[in-house]
């Protein structure tokens, strides 16, 4: 092990502002942790009575799918973002005031929904207006960056056009807190799954998974046409347009090409060599995308031929717990390490984090057919915070000392 690695930092709230990825991954971990620990909690109650817990308005359904795509998951997107856009585009690093106020709305803004789902009257209000300036500062911090640069960086534009999209369905999701028609959250919630995750996965992994696999694997030739991302587009957008009208019967149409694109991209970019385990990881989390979109195809067809909606939520959760769960660990993993001049591996925690969400995933997709569908349910989530809690607070800690070797930021 580093020596560096060996001696107790000195742990300050002070080193979080010092860089994005510090603030937003940290925020991040505890979002995370908050937000799994409620839904584990409510789901427990529906299960239980005797466990009762108060129904939050709105319904906490649709609550936990809102915290986790425009709270959680954005808070690690918008460090990840923040942090390497101006290096995608040969720009300076932001400024802190530019991005701190990012991680003051997303934070405050969950922790204000968790409360208002608690009880508190006004707190999901509070908490949705506080998300959306949070959400408001990051794109006002990265905006301006694609119109200074001097080339075009298209992966920055995908992302930047997925986080409008997601913006959108923060916006509906507000209007209908605010007295709009239940269609809005309906709209939202699809918004934050094919308009904004799906899309920053795609595009950050086409950007980034053949170069790691290029910088450590001998004879490995990265393979990353934008042709991908241009079939990719139109696909996803197919997808939203068609979940957005209720013609599951005909996603089969876009959904059948998404498996064979996302398919072909785990072949081309599989590296075939000895590899680190954070690279094995990555690639691992990458096969879950194929897996999940060969669910949504199976479901749509089978609609189509009987009428009947098999495997529920089933293909939704192989790619929010198996692929965003698993790549999500590989690639805040790598970040944490090299951003805090540790090696690029993966530690125990890290392992146990990634092997458990495995199971975890299995487990949530198979509750969609098992019997006592609220037991499994219930169990994935406890699974999920058994999962991540001991990662989380390694890499909290991490964001809390200074680098390993020194060096600021």
């Amino acid at each position: 092990m580093d020596k560096l690695t060996l001696a107790a930092p000195t742990l300050s709230p002070r080193l979080l502002a010092a860089a994005p990825h510090r603030l937003m991954f940290f925020i991040g971990a505890s979002n995370l942790l908050l937000a799994m620990l409620w839904w584990a909690a409510w789901l427990a109650a529906a299960r239980w009575p005797a466990l009762a817990m108060p129904q939050p308005r709105p319904y906490a359904g649709w609550l936990h799918a809102f915290v986790m795509q425009y709270q959680v998951l954005p808070s690690f997107i918008f460090g990840f973002l923040l942090t390497t856009f101006p290096r995608w585009m040969g720009l300076p690093e932001l400024e802190r005031w530019r991005y701190v106020p990012v991680g003051i709305g997303i934070f405050g803004g969950q922790l204000a929904t968790l409360l208002g789902a608690l009880g508190w009257e006004v707190g999901v209000t509070v908490g949705l207006l506080l998300t959306l300036g949070g959400w408001s500062a990051g794109l006002i911090a990265l905006a301006p960056l694609l119109w200074r640069e001097r080339g075009t960086t298209w992966h920055a534009r995908s992302c930047f056009a997925s986080l409008l999209l997601g913006y959108l369905g923060l916006l509906g999701f507000i209007a209908f807190l605010l007295g709009g028609s239940p269609l809005y959250v309906f709209a939202s919630i699809k918004l934050g799954s094919f308009g904004l995750l799906l899309p920053i996965y795609v595009t950050v992994a086409h950007r980034m998974f053949p170069f790691f696999a290029g910088n450590v694997v001998r004879g490995y030739e990265p393979w990353r046409p934008l042709w991908l991302l241009g079939v990719f587009w139109p696909l996803c957008l197919g997808h939203l347009l068609l979940e957005l009208a209720h013609a599951y019967a005909w996603l089969w149409l876009v959904d059948v090409p998404l498996l064979a694109l996302f398919a072909t991209m785990l072949w081309r970019w599989w590296p075939r060599g000895a590899k680190p385990g954070l690279l094995t990881a990555l690639f691992i989390g990458l096969a879950w995308l194929p897996l999940a979109f060969w669910l949504y195809s199976v479901q749509s067809i089978f609609y189509a031929m009987t009428g009947v909606y098999w495997l529920g939520r089933g293909p939704a959760h192989a790619l929010f717990v198996g692929f965003f769960g698993s790549v999500l660990i590989a690639m805040v993993t790598r970040v944490t390490q090299g951003h805090s001049g540790r090696p690029l591996v993966m530690p125990v925690v890290a392992w146990f984090a990634f092997v458990s969400i495995q199971l975890v995933a299995i487990l949530r997709v198979a509750a969609e057919v098992l019997p006592d569908a609220g037991l499994w349910q219930t169990l994935a989530a406890v699974g999920w915070l058994a999962a991540f809690l001991p990662w989380l607070l390694r890499i909290g800690r991490i964001y809390l000392a200074p680098r390993a070797d020194g060096k600021p930021g």
